[in-house]
């Protein structure tokens, strides 16, 4: 099987190379798609020069949002497994192998990657820690599901189960947006534990409070409304 890795990156001229270097050393038949959302520090530059045979570079002519770079993603996408990753370090690629596992064993359509479940988890900010809980719970309660990991960035997908999901998000609703649509298809969700190393603000940490108050808008729309 071959894995698809969609990088959406802005503004992350820090971490980019890094964090291709990671996703390379995985002994995976893979590509990685990274579509750059239109940066301006400099990342741009960066990646015109880490296209080669296994990575594709996309370029929006605009900032449009993460959820737009994962669905250009999507639309290159020529792997058997979907994953996404992020651009910094917070999550490791070194987890690949047990993510994809229950797709190839064919346990698992859909499996995501819990920081919850790891016996060392890691807090970035309280509020934010607070804000995923409460994510969570308001998914399981809205679709009676048992996740523990509503915001995690390692959503995997069985390319064919993704690519019937209408997605139309714009920015970081991907992940309530997604997690709704999979659970209204009824589609099962399968969680492994991951590591998590959180980055602060300083660090480049983008997402902010009004993030999570449209991720609880997205759930509700998503539940009473058709797709």
């Amino acid at each position: 099987m071959k894995l698809s890795v969609i990088m959406p990156v802005f503004n992350e001229k820090s971490t980019v190379g890094e964090i291709l270097k990671k996703v390379r050393r995985q002994k995976i038949n893979k590509e990685i798609i990274v579509v750059d959302d239109f940066s301006t520090d400099g990342t741009r530059e960066l990646l015109k020069d880490e296209e080669n045979n296994e990575t594709k570079i996309i370029f929006h002519p605009r900032n449009r949002g993460k959820g737009c770079a994962i669905r250009t993603g999507l639309n290159h996408v020529s792997g058997d497994i979907v994953i996404i990753q992020d651009a910094d370090l917070e999550y490791d690629p070194r987890d690949y192998h047990k993510l994809i596992a229950p797709i190839i064993t064919g346990a698992a359509g859909v499996v995501y990657g819990s920081r919850v479940l790891t016996e060392k988890f890691q807090k970035s900010y309280h509020r934010y820690y607070l804000g995923g809980r409460i994510l969570t719970f308001l998914t399981n309660f809205l679709y009676q599901s048992k996740i523990t990991d509503e915001p995690t960035c390692y959503k995997v997908f069985k390319t064919e189960i993704i690519k019937n999901i209408r997605l139309t998000c714009e920015g970081f609703e991907f992940c309530p947006e997604v997690t709704a649509k999979l659970l209204k298809k009824g589609y099962d969700i399968c969680e492994v534990p991951v590591s998590y190393t959180p980055r602060s603000f300083e660090g480049g940490k983008k997402i902010k409070c009004k993030d999570g108050v449209i991720a609880i808008f997205t759930l509700f729309k998503n539940k009473f409304f058709n797709d």
